[in-house]
């Protein structure tokens, strides 16, 4: 009997030592992680999304945006002295060579160029350190709080930091525009003095991926940004510090693809309701739809209010109001 109650007890701790590997095997490693849908800001995962961290090259997707916003891509920029010899990754631009602004973009999110950069930075606002006010206000601007920029490249520096959810915030607003969407899910680029391939290996080896950037230091570790569309719902996901950066993202996204989908609460021209004045009917539409990224078995209510000085309509979800917009009458 007692060597039958050994039997089992090894037995039982052969498969609990199991279970704790399994489940050691599923956590992430990342000190920072998030998944965002892009088009409504919801997150479905997170992990240390609000602490402050050093981001990398992942801070070129905020220079890359500030770029574009502030400048013509046909320009042509004479490479600087100080773009010249940046450590790090570069393209090696030499002093005096002359690009556009697009294809020191490409060189800067494809081959993350600490001299392109630089080139860009000084181009757009006339020094290095006048460019990081214009990263610090293009982050302001799209509700990022936690980011401080000390450089356009991401080169370790004091106060040069960011977090998971700033990070995520300002690459769904950097994916709006159509300018920054193309270049970085772009596998390769080719001019006629330059040509580049793509570092980020998951626009080449998992489905949908399209985009944004790599990035590693010493101090940063190594750092992933990446974006994936399928069947209409495109979400961004932010590792930072994570060795396995490739495998963890491509794991939140799998994991989020298949617990939510893009569904449409409040299709467009949506007749929400009618008020009558004089025994004549107004009646109130909502004009945009409005879709949000759903798991099974989560129902959203709307509320439509309909008075004299506010037409509005209100989708909720577990009490939390996640949609507000105003009513068209007609």
């Amino acid at each position: 009997m007692k060597r039958l109650f050994t039997v089992f007890a090894l037995c039982l701790l052969l498969l609990t030592s199991r279970g704790a590997a399994a489940l050691t095997a599923d956590k992430y490693t990342a000190k920072s992680a998030i998944v965002m849908e892009r088009t409504s800001g919801r997150v479905l995962f997170a992990l240390n999304e609000r602490q402050k961290l050093p981001m990398a090259s992942t801070t070129k997707i905020v220079t890359a945006l500030t770029v574009i916003e502030n400048c013509d891509l046909s320009q042509k920029v004479t490479v600087p002295k100080e773009a010249c010899g940046v450590e790090g990754s570069s393209v090696y631009l030499k002093e005096g060579e002359v690009l556009t602004v697009e294809q020191l973009l490409y060189g800067l999110m494809l081959r993350s160029g600490n001299d392109c950069a630089v080139a860009l930075a000084v181009h757009c606002g006339g020094s290095a350190e006048n460019f990081c006010r214009l990263m610090k206000e293009t982050a302001q601007k799209y509700g990022c709080k936690d980011s401080s920029f000390r450089n356009p490249h991401g080169l370790p520096a004091e106060g040069h930091y960011t977090t998971a959810w700033d990070l995520a915030k300002i690459t769904c607003a950097a994916l709006d525009n159509q300018v920054f969407a193309k270049i970085v899910s772009s596998r390769r680029a080719a001019f006629e003095n330059r040509s580049f391939v793509n570092k980020n290996k998951l626009l080449f080896s998992f489905e949908g991926c399209d985009g944004v950037k790599t990035g590693y230091t010493k101090k940063a570790g190594r750092c992933l940004v990446a974006s994936a569309t399928r069947q209409g719902m495109q979400l961004v996901a932010v590792a930072l510090n994570c060795a396995p950066m490739y495998e963890e993202c491509a794991r939140m996204l799998e994991n989020a693809f298949a617990k939510y989908s893009l569904k449409t609460v409040l299709p467009a021209n949506k007749l929400c309701g009618a008020v009558y004045r004089n025994g004549k009917p107004t009646y109130y539409y909502c004009t945009q739809p409005f879709r949000y990224p759903l798991a099974q078995g989560e129902k959203p209510t709307v509320k439509v209010t309909l008075q004299e000085d506010v037409q509005r309509a209100e989708v909720f979800l577990e009490g939390k109001k996640v949609y507000s917009a105003p009513l068209q009458a007609r």
